[in-house]
């Protein structure tokens, strides 16, 4: 029996299919070992020794492989043609050697399509494991636990709030900061544009004033309404000819096929897929068999694929958009291996394949690929001039014809961000000296624009052009920084978020070689010469090490205090700019008094005035510019009626709360978001909470609502319900809370709360179709697709949990089949009953009592293991 691991269980059922009776095909389900989260799990002083660890989910499916093996007469290991698939064939050959199951005769095999052919030809051409490829993923892996474990506990205990940091994710964090700051320094510019709208033989058709005053115009030349305005008159009274046509050919020649990244980005653009889910779906369509891999950073395909791209062309369309040549392509990106083929179809007579999520994917795959061997678009470009009387100023039109469509017959690549200038538009048929009609004159402000915020698309984009990363590893990145809440997405936009914004800032200014952006595009081109066999891995880590650890720990030694203070200065331009009037920026608003400056606390970092704690003047990191509407000025209610203490609305750093009293006698309540207008006595009503409803008709203790900390709420014996809003924390009587209690429990089970709020929501399962949740469970936090539940691994933060990580735990549950009921064990005969001994105090009597009272024991033992 021949052996074959891969990593899926589509895969594996695929394969197994081709290959024949002889063979067993098994799924590790990706890496079944990784380093474990802890510190020492990489030892420097031992020359960067490893130990690793088996992933808890993992057990099951390695003893299957193992057993497997020891009944096998030939290993073949058969895992993605990447260094992650090398690195998984070098984890499975190490596992069974430690576990003496390595069959003699192992071998390694790629294949860039499951196809019947390519499989089945893969087999006859075996290799040795790529040495290189391991050793490239051993020092990049490496690399980032080093950094990761090293840097993460400096944030933690010098950064409140600070959750992690990472070689690459910081630096794509930081682009986004960057693109932040670029918008915040921008000061807008304004400008005028002048356009007439005319028409010529029945069409019409938008001329710009391009000269003005004999004085050629470029976009900002008219920065004011009073130039603007009289260029207008000037075109309203002139009389406009047609001076110049021109007319020029003009080609445009098709894209590429996919690689990973231009994947990622015209997906994002055509079809609103983050970069994660495209990856998915594409995972899926790969192992069906419908295209080649999807991790590549080649635009190249194989001849044979050349050539049944060509046949499919020439029976869609004419001939005369097929080039005479076959077109052959090479990658502009920087650290390109080009080790695989570019992304295609495995067949070129198959237009369609599956249906939703994967039929839009694969559509726009078969189309870039075959459009990459079409035929180039011809067009005519129109330029017209008109000139008038005096020959002072001159309008001009612009339209682009398309003479053939070649390739965009097929496919047209989409634009992040798209020029407004405008010149498809079709022109009429003009010569010189004719006279189209003015029909109107606009003059129109505008101002410049900031340079847009990064799109998912424009974010690889950047990220591939700089060298950072690899396209592989690009929608991981970008899922680690949106998890760590370090950013948000609006309109499919990047925001940094505060908490983003202050660990690029304590990076750039404690770590700042190490979030350079050509330092990081450096330390990528040393990965390769790995990978490549011209650098020794363990050198390349020693060389980041030197200069890395002392570093990290000249950073811890510095106090809490002194590291606040440093990023207070960095941050002062943002935190504290120049004020209009000239007064200090850093001056309270609230004493008049004190200054402001940085502060750090257990929830993060704020800003607060230097008289605390007589002034108690704070405001939000993310409220730079220091104004009084940061929070504060404080806002008295009214006086509470019982005590007679002045109730006042306040500003923390948490948000707006209310206050009645001083000092650590003083009562406190958040303001919920659902109330439009504050007054007394809504303040009154806040401060009295909770409020008791009154007993339970059955149990006899107390129903009380309140608001907490994910909204209003009713409790009573540790059972709770949600209330809609906070009106009915005030309102709710006790037939209504009996009959919501109920209802909780009931949908909950016996003492249940109220239904529980997923830790995360990861998407819809590519298979499924089901929504991924990560929930807290009785025994432990779980992921679910609300078919199969599967329980997430000790060492795994829910928090942390990926798409992919969660699709292949839901995965590999699946395929174990529904947990079968566990049978009870058949009740053992009682024995004979023996006659009682006549004597009380008979040795042999007591000695046996015992005895016989354990077995009723072991029985509920036993049933209660089975329930």
């Amino acid at each position: 029996m021949q052996l074959v691991i891969v990593e899926s269980p589509a895969k594996a059922k695929t394969i197994e299919k081709y290959l024949g009776k002889d063979y067993k095909v098994l799924a590790s389900y990706g890496h079944v070992r990784d380093l474990p989260p802890k510190d020492g799990s990489v030892r420097p002083d031992e020359g960067f020794e490893m130990d690793w660890e088996l992933y808890g989910d993992k057990q099951r499916q390695v003893k299957a492989i193992t057993d497997a093996a020891k009944e096998a007469d030939r290993l073949i290991l058969a895992t993605d043609p990447d260094r992650e698939g090398e690195a998984i064939s070098w984890h499975v050959k190490e596992l069974l050697a430690k576990r003496r199951a390595l069959p003699k005769d192992v071998q390694r095999v790629t294949f860039n399509a499951i196809t019947k052919e390519t499989v089945t030809k893969a087999m006859t051409q075996p290799r040795e494991l790529d040495q290189d490829l391991i050793d490239a993923y051993l020092a990049r892996r490496a690399l980032d636990y080093l950094f990761g474990f090293t840097l993460s506990p400096v944030l933690w205990r010098k950064l409140p709030g600070a959750k992690s940091a990472g070689r690459v994710q910081s630096v794509a964090l930081r682009l986004i900061v960057d693109r932040e700051r670029e918008i915040e320094a921008f000061t807008p510019q304004e400008y005028w544009s002048v356009t007439a709208q005319m028409a010529h033989d029945g069409t019409d058709f938008t001329t710009r004033l391009v000269t003005f005053d004999g004085q050629k115009l470029d976009r900002l030349s008219i920065g004011d309404e009073g130039t603007a305005l009289r260029a207008k008159a000037a075109v309203e009274n002139g009389a406009f000819r047609v001076e110049t046509v021109e007319t020029k050919p003009h080609k445009r020649n098709p894209q590429p096929p996919f690689t990973t990244s231009t994947l990622q980005q015209e997906a994002a653009r055509k079809l609103g897929f983050s970069a994660s889910q495209t990856m998915r779906v594409a995972q899926t369509l790969y192992e069906a068999g419908a295209i080649t891999y999807m991790r590549t950073d080649g635009v190249q395909m194989d001849p044979s694929a050349i050539s049944a791209a060509r046949a499919a062309i020439t029976e869609r369309f004419s001939g005369h958009y097929l080039p005479e040549k076959p077109r052959h392509y090479e990658t502009k990106a920087k650290n390109a291996q080009e080790a695989h083929e570019a992304i295609r179809p495995t067949d070129f007579t198959k237009d369609r394949y599956g249906s939703g999520d994967e039929g839009r994917l694969y559509d726009l795959i078969f189309k870039r690929a075959m459009a990459s061997q079409m035929a180039s678009a011809a067009l005519e470009r129109t330029t017209v001039t008109l000139r008038d009387g005096t020959g002072q100023h001159e309008l001009r039109a612009t339209g682009q014809v398309v003479k053939f469509p070649g390739f965009l017959a097929v496919y047209e690549e989409g634009q992040d961000n798209k020029s407004d200038d405008d010149d498809s538009g079709l022109l009429p048929f003009m010569k010189s000296g004719d006279m189209p009609a003015k029909k109107d004159v606009n003059a129109e402000q505008h101002f410049t624009q900031p340079p847009p915020r990064y799109s998912e698309a424009s974010l690889v984009k950047r990220l591939e052009e700089l060298g950072i990363g690899r396209p592989s590893t690009y929608a991981a990145t970008i899922q680690v920084i949106k998890d760590r809440n370090y950013v948000r997405t609006e309109k499919n936009r990047f925001f940094a978020e505060e908490s983003g914004r202050l660990l690029t800032s304590f990076l750039e200014r404690f770590f700042q070689r190490y979030v350079a952006y050509e330092f990081t595009a450096g330390m990528e081109d040393e990965l390769d010469d790995v990978s490549g066999g011209r650098q020794e891995w363990k050198a390349l880590l020693e060389a980041f090490w030197r200069d890395f650890k002392p570093k990290s720990d000249e950073v811890m030694e510095k106090k809490p205090s002194e590291v606040t203070e440093a990023l207070d200065e960095f941050l002062s331009d943002y935190l504290f700019p120049p004020k209009a009037d000239g007064s200090d920026p850093r001056l309270c608003p609230k004493c008049g008094e004190g200054r402001l400056s940085l502060r750090g606390g257990r929830y993060g970092a704020f800003v607060a005035c230097s008289n605390y704690p007589e002034c108690k003047f704070t405001r939000k990191f993310a409220q730079p510019g220091g104004s009084a509407d940061g929070g504060g000025d404080d806002e008295a209610l009214g006086k509470d009626p019982e005590t007679g203490l002045e109730i006042v609305r306040r500003t923390g750093r948490f948000g707006p709360y209310i206050q009645l009293g001083e000092g650590k006698e003083a009562k406190r309540a958040s303001i919920p978001k659902d109330i439009d207008e504050l007054t007394l006595e809504w303040g009154i009503k806040l401060l009295s909470l909770p409020r008791t409803i009154g007993p339970h008709p059955e149990t006899g203790n107390e129903i009380t609502a309140s608001i907490g900390r994910y909204g209003p709420y009713l409790a009573h014996d540790g059972k709770y319900a949600r209330l809609r809003n906070t009106a009915e924390v005030f309102e709710t009587g006790m037939n209504a809370a009996v009959s919501m209690l109920a209802d909780a429990a009931n949908r909950g089970g016996a003492g249940a709360r109220t239904k529980a709020e997923p830790i995360k929501v990861l998407g819809a399962h590519p298979t499924s179709a089901g929504e991924i949740k990560v929930m807290a469970g009785r025994y432990g936090p779980y992921v679910t697709d609300g078919t199969t539940n599967a329980t997430l691994p000790r060492d795994q933060k829910p928090e942390d949990l990926t798409a992919e990580q969660a699709i292949a735990l839901i995965d590999a549950k699946a395929a174990k089949g529904p947990v079968k009921g566990k049978k009870k064990a058949p009740a053992k005969k009682a024995a004979p009953k023996k006659a009682a001994p006549k004597k009380d105090g008979d040795a042999k009597t007591a000695a046996k009592k015992p005895a016989a009272k354990k077995a009723p024991a072991k029985k509920a033992a036993k049933k209660e293991a089975a329930e």
